[in-house]
C-alpha cells in the first residue's frame, strides 16, 4: 500500500469519525481536497453543558458542528426570558441564523457536554468554491436547517397540544435515524421545560401529553428515555389523527 493511499485512508477515518462527514465528504472528493477541509476545521475543547458557542449580536465568524452531545438555540427577550428556537443533534450545523445579517439572532447553548468542530465561515466559503460537490453539499445542509425551521413553524400552528408533542417526537426520531441512531429509542438531551418552551406550551401540558401517550401505548417513558412503541400511531397523531388515540382510551375505559 502506497504512502499516499495510507494517508487518504487515515484522513478519511479522521473525518468519518466526526459528524462533519455529511458536510466534508461529498461523493468523489480526493485526497488534496479532503486535506483542504481538514486544514480549516478546528477541534474545540469539550464544551460543558450550559456553555454558549455564541450570543445574540455576535458576528458570524464560524459555523459549528457537534461531533457528540446536543445544543439548543434560544432567543433571549428584553425581560431575560428564553424562547427555545431549535435543538441541534450531532452532525447538524449550528450558526446559520446569521447568514442573512452577519450577526447572530439567537444564542447556542450546550445541553450536554459536547465535542465541537468549528469551521471559520469565510474559509469554508473559499474552500467550497474550489471543491466540486462541496458547495452543493453545503447547500443541502443549509436546506435541511431551513426545513427544520419550517417543521417548528408547523408545530406552533397546531391547535392541539398532543399533536405538537407527537410531531416533535416523530421529527426527533427521524433526525436520529438520519445520523445513524436508533429512532425508536430516544434519550432526550433537553429538559421538559425546554420542550415546553419549544412547543409553546405550559410545562404541565407537556407532562400530561407525555403521560397520555404512554397510557395509550404509543410511547414508554423512563425519565429522559423515551421508547416509541407504536411508530405508526405516533405518525398518525403527528398529522392530526387524534381520534385513534381517543378510541384507544375509550376501549380501555
Amino acid at each position: 500500500m502506497s504512502a499516499a493511499t495510507l494517508d487518504l485512508i487515515t484522513l478519511r477515518r479522521g473525518c468519518a469519525s466526526c459528524t462533519l462527514q455529511q458536510l466534508c465528504l461529498p461523493a468523489g472528493i480526493g485526497r488534496e481536497e479532503l486535506q483542504m477541509l481538514e486544514d480549516i476545521v478546528k477541534r474545540k475543547r469539550p464544551v460543558e453543558g450550559g456553555e454558549r458557542l455564541f450570543r445574540q449580536g455576535d458576528a458570524l465568524d464560524s459555523v459549528f458542528v457537534a461531533r457528540d452531545g446536543a445544543f439548543k438555540t434560544v432567543l433571549v427577550t428584553e425581560a431575560g426570558d428564553e424562547q427555545v428556537i431549535g435543538f441541534h443533534l450531532p452532525g447538524e450545523l449550528i450558526g446559520l441564523d446569521a447568514l442573512g445579517t452577519g450577526e447572530h439572532r439567537v444564542e447556542a447553548v450546550a445541553l450536554t457536554r459536547a465535542n465541537v468542530c468549528e469551521v471559520p465561515f469565510s474559509e469554508l466559503s473559499d474552500v467550497a468554491s474550489r471543491i466540486p460537490g462541496l458547495q452543493r453539499q453545503l447547500m443541502r445542509v443549509i436546506g435541511q436547517s431551513l426545513g427544520r425551521d419550517q417543521d417548528h413553524r408547523e408545530i406552533l400552528v397546531r391547535r392541539q397540544a398532543n399533536e405538537r408533542i407527537a410531531l416533535f417526537l416523530h421529527g426527533l426520531s427521524e433526525r436520529l435515524q438520519t445520523i445513524g441512531e436508533n429512532g425508536q429509542l430516544i434519550r432526550l438531551p433537553m429538559s421538559r421545560e425546554d420542550i415546553a418552551r419549544f412547543l409553546g406550551l405550559a410545562l404541565e401540558t407537556v407532562s400530561r401529553g407525555f403521560t397520555r401517550l404512554q397510557e395509550d401505548g404509543v410511547i414508554a417513558v423512563h425519565g429522559r428515555r423515551v421508547e416509541i412503541l407504536d411508530m405508526a400511531e405516533l405518525q398518525r397523531l403527528a398529522h392530526g389523527a387524534d381520534n385513534a388515540g381517543e378510541s384507544r382510551s375509550r376501549a380501555r375505559a
